[in-house]
């Protein structure tokens, strides 16, 4: 005989209620972090913190602590552009101020990264806790990070004279170091197993990974050029489907990879 207890059903999360006068209910949250836009341009690492950062904050509705999360893992982006940006690996607080003499970001912006980064600090030293801060007051906080993100990733003064065009000119590095970018870039959480239009991701993934490493190795032949355009077709056909960023992105860059391979092969137009 079984003497166990039946086990407890599943639990839906509820409202923390310390949120009590946040908002009226969760649908309310998405207001409060509307104008979190992850910025153009940033690579996967950096979508896929901001992206999290900004999730956080939404579901803080149900857990309080997630605020605070959510500013020290916005964190993550900043310290990774600014080192990119300014071509050196030091502490954050040494690379906000470099990035401040540079004229990159305000001293008032640098101001409210540096509060987050000594709330990151105490939170490592034990002096604050998780629940240091009202989702609000993280909101502004994780603003901060996405306004200098923005601002880092614009190109210096004079590279939109000389970057590469659109419409059939290949992208700054070709088709190899796309293919590296990509190649660094995590397949989205979540996505695997999953279809749109009957467009299996992570098959589609596969077979542009094949076709891109031939194109790489030799050049394709004419079946292999046929199916890379299908592969381009799909992806044209599944990429709006997709509404969550980081996915968008990560299949958004795949199709670049995809074009520039197939760019050889564009019949010239007469």
């Amino acid at each position: 005989m079984n003497t166990l207890p039946p086990p407890d059903p599943l639990l839906l999360p509820v409202r923390d209620p310390r949120a009590h006068d946040l908002v009226l209910d969760y649908a309310d949250m998405h207001a409060l972090v509307a104008d979190l836009v992850l910025p153009g341009g940033a690579s996967m690492y950096v979508m896929s913190a901001m992206e999290t950062s900004r999730e956080l904050i939404r579901h803080s509705y149900y857990r309080y602590e997630f605020a605070t999360v959510a500013v020290t893992h916005s964190l993550f982006a900043l310290e990774h552009v600014l080192a990119e940006r300014l071509a050196t690996n030091e502490p954050l607080h040494v690379l906000i101020e470099r990035a401040t003499d540079a004229g990159l970001i305000t001293a008032g912006l640098a101001a409210e990264l540096d509060r987050s980064r000594l709330l990151r600090d105490k939170l490592t030293q034990g002096a604050e806790s998780s629940a240091a801060l009202r989702p609000i007051r993280a909101v502004a906080m994780v603003r901060a990070v996405f306004d200098a993100v923005s601002l880092l990733l614009r190109p210096p003064p004079g590279a939109e004279a000389t970057a590469p065009g659109v419409g059939g000119a290949q992208p700054e590095g070709g088709l190899a170091q796309l293919w590296e970018e990509h190649l660094r870039a995590p397949f989205p959480d979540g996505f695997r197993g999953v279809d749109f239009d009957g467009v299996d991701l992570v098959l589609l993934d596969a077979d542009v990974a094949g076709l891109v490493l031939r194109e790489l190795k030799g050049g394709l032949d004419d079946s292999g050029i046929a199916y890379l355009w299908g592969c381009i077709a799909d992806l044209d056909k599944i990429v709006p489907l997709i509404n969550e960023d980081y996915c968008a992105s990560y299949f958004t860059k795949l199709r670049t990879v995809a074009q520039v391979a197939a760019a050889p092969y564009t019949p010239t137009a007469t």
